[in-house]
């Protein structure tokens, strides 16, 4: 009788643990971007006049949080509830994101072996 308690109480222990870690991965997920600006959320004008005043040099994926030139044949590929816009490469690095492998070559490549 006493084995069937144990193991209900660990049992109902680890699914507790469980449901702690996805909450954390969903708010981990769900973050703002600080900084960031989100491509659904800004009009096609102002877009342009933040590209054009050199308030957007940079452009990146959301879900796969990676950055590169506003010119990358792959960002203009990716779909727009996913791309996101940065001024600075050092504002989407302590977003978490990651150098393009297309646009940004030697950086990539220096993020992949470890360098930064």
């Amino acid at each position: 009788m006493h084995l069937r308690r144990d193991c209900r109480q660990r049992f109902f222990a680890e699914i507790r643990d469980l449901r702690r870690t996805a909450v954390r991965l969903y708010r981990i997920k769900n973050r703002k971007l600080s900084g960031m600006l989100q491509h659904n959320k800004i009009s096609d004008s102002n877009l342009r006049n933040k590209i054009k005043n050199a308030e957007i040099c940079f452009g990146g994926n959301q879900k796969l949080k990676i950055y590169g030139t506003l010119q990358c044949a792959s960002g203009k590929r990716m779909k727009r509830e996913n791309r996101v816009f940065s001024l600075s490469e050092n504002e989407a690095k302590e977003n978490g994101f990651r150098p393009c492998g297309h646009c940004m070559k030697p950086k990539y490549l220096k993020w992949k072996n470890g360098f930064i």
